[in-house]
């Protein structure tokens, strides 16, 4: 077993960086204090449903304060609920959500394992599946369960209980699933659970039944959600604004690029690994101006690039997007296409080639001097085609070459 060096205090400042919640943070300072005294590891719970196959950098918010508390020396549960998977979490959703099936639940465990190697220690991390111990429970069982919860208790949960106000069906099968989740905490005695903050209702139901079973309650700690690419929505695969794990390195250096300068603090606070006391300064340096905030997201990029594809990508990446972006070079593989000399509509012209999601896209991206002919800010949504070469660059990411005849 690993000798726990870092003193409580130490631990603590360290777990509350970027955190949005610790219940209680007294309680938990005392379990740190007496993990160090008696050199005996905190149990550390955090839960996942497989019910995707791919993970974001949305996700990994939550599993890079676990690998913090994992090189602390605590020992470190990453629970996959295979069994609670096919009932369905019902958090955040405004009606009941589909079921999985076993074949899922097994695909979808398999990719997860995979990919959250990328940030824990998978030496060092204990992969548990909630059917080994809820698999066996008999119907008797299960009603003992329900009987520690209270239908008033489970109503207070924010969806559930604006769907019941608006007459929204929620089946009983619903009510089962936090109370199961709360008993994983019970049957790994968890002293800390971890999660995001749409999960703290859950976390809570775990604290509640470690209680009732004479168990020493767990803490809780809850990450913010972080936003995608756009800046405004959750991380999402749905939303199509997500920067996926196993995107290829230019695929996420470029994503990364592409977020606001405001966002790319937040992406600083929760998902470089650098010690929390230099995040600080180098967050404090782009507030004060002191750092450009181009040379903060091509370090951030290249940061980030490194821990999923290694720290060569990372540079590699970064030599790549200067070349070609930020010295003004034209790369090899430009999308290139012929047009008559002329006036053109650009809206038009981006939307046919795919270049712009929508041209109300188009149209903010020429007010905000994103769109540049021969490297020059274009503000107009026409543009004149004379005899030769035409290069435009869209955004931070997509160039165009028009041989004009």
């Amino acid at each position: 077993m690993n000798r726990i060096t870092v003193s409580p205090e130490d631990q603590l400042k360290e777990l509350k960086r970027g955190t949005f919640e610790i219940l209680p943070e007294e309680e938990l300072l005392k379990k740190l204090k007496k993990s160090f005294e008696k050199q005996k590891p905190l149990i550390i719970k955090l839960g996942a449903d497989p019910n995707r196959p791919d993970i974001h950098l949305g996700h990994t918010v939550v599993l890079q304060k676990m690998r913090l508390l994992q090189d602390f020396g605590h020992e470190v549960y990453f629970l996959i609920g295979d069994y609670t998977a096919q009932i369905g979490d019902p958090t955040g959703k405004n009606k009941t959500r589909p079921i999985l099936t076993a074949e899922d639940v097994i695909e979808n465990s398999k990719s997860y394992q995979e990919q959250i190697g990328k940030v824990l220690d998978m030496t060092k991390t204990k992969i548990v599946f909630n059917s080994e111990w809820l698999g066996k429970f008999s119907g008797l069982d299960l009603i003992k369960l329900m009987s520690k919860a209270t239908v008033g208790a489970l109503l207070q949960r924010d969806d559930f209980s604006k769907r019941y106000n608006s007459s929204e069906a929620i089946y009983l099968h619903e009510f089962v699933y936090p109370v199961l989740q709360g008993y994983d905490s019970v049957h790994l005695k968890a002293d800390l659970e971890l999660g995001g903050t749409d999960q703290t209702f859950n976390l809570m139901m775990g604290r509640q039944l470690q209680h009732t079973y004479e168990q020493e309650p767990q803490c809780i700690l809850t990450m913010p959600i972080i936003e995608g690419t756009d800046g405004v929505n959750k991380m999402s695969k749905s939303l199509d604004n997500y920067i996926g794990l196993t995107d290829t390195a230019t695929n996420m250096f470029g994503k990364i690029m592409s977020i606001s300068d405001e966002l790319m603090k937040k992406y600083y606070l929760l998902l470089s690994r650098r010690p929390g006391a230099e995040v600080d300064a180098y967050i404090a340096g782009l507030n004060d101006g002191s750092i450009h905030p181009m040379e903060g997201k091509k370090n951030l990029a290249a940061e980030i690039t490194g821990y999923y594809h290694g720290e060569a990508a990372g540079k590699e990446e970064r030599e790549k997007f200067e070349s070609r972006f930020t010295k003004k070079q034209i790369p090899d593989d430009i999308q290139t296409i012929n047009k008559p000399a002329g006036a053109i509509n650009l809206l038009d012209l981006f939307a046919e080639l795919e270049l712009i999601k929508s041209k109300s896209e188009g149209r903010r991206l020429i007010q905000q001097n994103a769109v540049k002919v021969n490297f020059e800010n274009h503000s107009a949504e026409t543009l004149n085609l004379e005899a030769g070469e035409v290069i435009l660059k869209i955004g931070k990411l997509r160039m165009l070459k028009i041989i004009v005849g």
